[in-house]
């Protein structure tokens, strides 16, 4: 048995997206079914929509950065109940059973995960359809508690935003007396930044507009530096512990690795097209380490909504409608957006 579902949808790399009815299935025991109310729009919906990271499956409805209120639940369901906020991130499913899932790091599992879109079910053949749409059906175990003290919409792209930049600052343990530059000011970058700040870091932004230094200022950094400007990059060499390179355009790694102190960390979680040269020299002299990090899982996901939901952290937005889309995607490659389109689903 299957539920009807609408959305929006590409059919193939090089057609727009446009309105496209699809089924979803019915709820299993530990299901939950949420109507989606705000979805984010992720520059990975515009990577793989264009068929620009390869191994996509069409037609293809993106979105994973998705809240809205539960409408039903499945027969066994304990976490949630009619009418509570709810939302999903990048994943709805994944082995359960790996070393990896068991530590609660299902964003790493060794089976593959089940990506919320662009993916396969567990059962390796079932196509996933995003959060452009009016409704979704998840695992409970995949479904996240979502606050009544934060703006909904605003809420929404912290599922991926949100936990792609608060994971590695947790992992490396970031906090008081730590330098941390944040490298680009855009979705994933202005989240840094708050969550840098909220850490208790001195945060620096890097940045290629020198537009965007009052902002970041408003944002919690307390330095910027405009990465074209020699000088200004000269005046911060050897001075970061931790920089985050939330960057999805080609850009000079070995630059930003000059800027990191002996034993510091470049961690990247921005993907450009294709791959960026690294000299062995920059990590040689001074110790240092090229690392990257993914989302979050589950557990730390919720860690991070709670954590937000009681420091009243949420994205900068500016909502559109669904119909929009493509022009969004091309102000997006311009980064022209301040700094997180949401899609308003009422406008479906």
């Amino acid at each position: 048995m299957t539920t009807k579902a609408k959305g929006y949808a590409a059919q193939t790399a090089e057609t727009p997206l446009a309105p496209w009815e699809f089924e979803r299935r019915d709820l299993k025991p530990h299901d939950v079914q949420f109507d989606i109310l705000f979805c984010g729009v992720c520059h990975s919906d515009l990577h793989q929509a264009r068929g620009e990271w390869g191994g996509e499956i069409f037609p293809m409805v993106p979105g994973h950065e998705i809240v809205g209120k539960v409408v039903a639940v499945g027969s066994e369901v304990t976490k949630f109940k009619v009418g509570d906020l709810a939302g999903t991130g990048c994943l709805v499913d994944s082995c359960r059973t790996c070393e990896n899932c068991e530590k609660g790091l299902e964003q790493y599992c060794e089976n593959v995960a089940s990506q919320t879109y662009n993916g396969l079910e567990q059962d390796k053949k079932t196509p996933t359809y995003g959060g452009y749409s009016n409704t979704i059906v998840v695992h409970e175990d995949f479904t996240l508690r979502i606050s009544e003290k934060l703006d909904l919409a605003a809420t929404a792209p912290l599922l991926c935003a949100g936990i792609t930049t608060y994971s590695p600052l947790r992992h490396w343990k970031i906090g008081k007396g730590d330098k941390v530059a944040i490298v680009g000011l855009g979705g994933l970058g202005h989240m840094g930044v708050k969550f840098a700040a909220a850490f208790g870091a001195e945060v620096t932004v890097l940045s290629t507009s020198a537009d965007k230094e009052a902002d970041a200022k408003k944002l919690g950094a307390h330095k910027f530096v405009v990465t074209k400007d020699a000088e200004q990059m000269k005046s911060v060499r050897g001075y970061f512990n931790f920089i985050l390179d939330t960057v999805s355009a080609p850009h000079d790694l070995n630059a930003y690795l000059g800027l990191l102190k002996t034993d510091g960390v470049l961690c990247v979680v921005g993907v450009p097209p294709n791959a960026q040269p690294v000299h062995h020299f920059s990590v040689i002299g001074g110790r240092k380490s090229l690392a990257g990090s993914g989302i979050g899982g589950l557990p730390e996901t919720q860690e991070m909504l709670d954590f937000c939901a009681e420091h009243n952290i949420v994205s900068e937005i500016e909502m559109i409608d669904i119909k929009d889309i493509e022009n969004a995607y091309e102000r997006m490659t311009k980064a022209d957006v301040r700094y997180r389109f949401v899609i308003d689903m009422a406008t479906l």
